[in-house]
């Protein structure tokens, strides 16, 4: 028998958002009727610059990529003043996350992360042999993380502000204070997947990939766009840091890892920065509308700096339940069991589509 890497045993593989083709298949749903809450993407789609640019250029879909990425280089470099050379890109930024554990961690590493997060820190970790150390706080507790780290010094710390699944935000100051505290060789991978909702919200929250990095060179900034500017689907991801980090992160970097397309998306995007406000703007409006949809049922909920919301199930309830029986109507949300929370996460909609899940949620009650 074919034997592969041990440590490779203790992984559980990630398991995505279900997508509305298998709920048409498994339900014999019309597809018009399903309605996708589970992902976190921009209900909004794309910019019609990046529609109106993916359908001109099709036809160079044969040809490879510029593989130095020069033109998005360029422009993110110019979108955040820092240098070209302290970018990094990925086919999305969990790309990026896996440059970073491929290119720090081993058998004999430690890494120090959130009870509840991002579930590929971890898995990317154990692909390497690496340990983890998790807090026991379901919310960022920063003082925890300064405990842990005192006590294991680990290689690699993760802080995902806001944080997936839960939604809550780190307050910058608080941030820098953890930092001021962490040497030089521990690095610090910031993810700000969902900043740009953050930095709206509550400008505490906004962390500036350039006054991050230059006060602490051993932090990386991992930034999307497949969130609110809509580009899920064409994975893409960029890490920031000082030359030093990137240096490494780029000898594990496959060549060609990001379609023509794909780059392309992404420099339109760029350019359309109203579209991206609008979409966030709305986003919060239609919170709101949860916010006080939950209270007046009696759920509770996390206060949330993102484009979804989690939802804590009450007594009584169970959310693998909750979630399969809104499947079947066609409304997908995120179970967080597999997280040990009895809770659902739900993807913030268009307000027909909010309006929806509330009354579907009134008839289950």
């Amino acid at each position: 028998m074919i034997k592969f890497n041990e440590h490779l045993e203790n992984i559980e593989i990630y398991e995505a958002g279900k997508p509305i083709e298998l709920v048409v298949r498994d339900f014999g749903l019309n597809p018009k009727d399903v309605i996708k809450m589970a992902s976190n993407e921009n209900p909004f789609g794309m910019s019609p610059l990046v529609s109106q640019a993916i359908a001109t250029n099709s036809s160079k879909g044969y040809l490879y990529p510029d593989d130095s990425m020069f033109q998005l280089k360029q422009d993110l470099a110019k979108r955040f003043n820092v240098n070209e050379k302290e970018l990094i890109i990925g086919s999305g930024s969990d790309q990026v996350l896996e440059f970073i554990a491929r290119a720090k961690l081993n058998t004999n590493s430690v890494v120090l992360m959130n009870k509840i997060t991002f579930a590929m820190y971890g898995i990317y970790a154990k692909q390497t042999g690496a340990s983890i150390i998790k807090t026991d706080s379901i919310n960022h507790d920063l003082s925890q993380f300064l405990n842990l780290y005192i006590e294991h010094k680990p290689d690699i710390i993760y802080i995902c502000t806001p944080n997936n699944p839960t939604g809550d935000a780190i307050h910058r100051d608080d941030l820098y204070k953890f930092l001021d505290q962490i040497d030089d060789k521990t690095l610090v991978v910031v993810d700000g997947a969902y900043m740009e909702y953050a930095k709206y919200i509550n400008p505490n929250f906004a962390i500036e990939p350039k006054n991050i990095i230059d006060k602490y060179p051993n932090v990386i900034y991992l930034g999307t766009f497949s969130k609110a500017y809509g580009l899920g689907g064409m994975r893409i991801g960029y890490g920031i840091a000082k030359k030093e980090i990137i240096r490494p992160l780029l000898k594990v970097r496959p060549p060609f890892n990001i379609g023509s397309l794909s780059m392309l998306s992404a420099i339109e995007a760029l350019k359309d920065e109203e579209f991206v406000n609008k979409s966030i703007m709305v986003n919060f409006i239609e919170m709101t509308r949860y916010e006080n949809f939950l209270r007046e049922i009696g759920w509770s909920y996390i206060k949330s700096a993102t484009n979804f919301i989690t939802i804590s199930l009450p007594d009584g309830y169970n959310s693998a339940t909750i979630s399969d029986k809104l499947l079947k109507v066609g409304i997908i949300v995120r179970d967080l069991k597999g997280y040990g929370l009895n809770a659902i996460r739900i993807t913030i909609g268009k307000k027909e589509e909010n309006s929806r899940l509330f009354a579907t949620i009134r008839e289950f009650l």
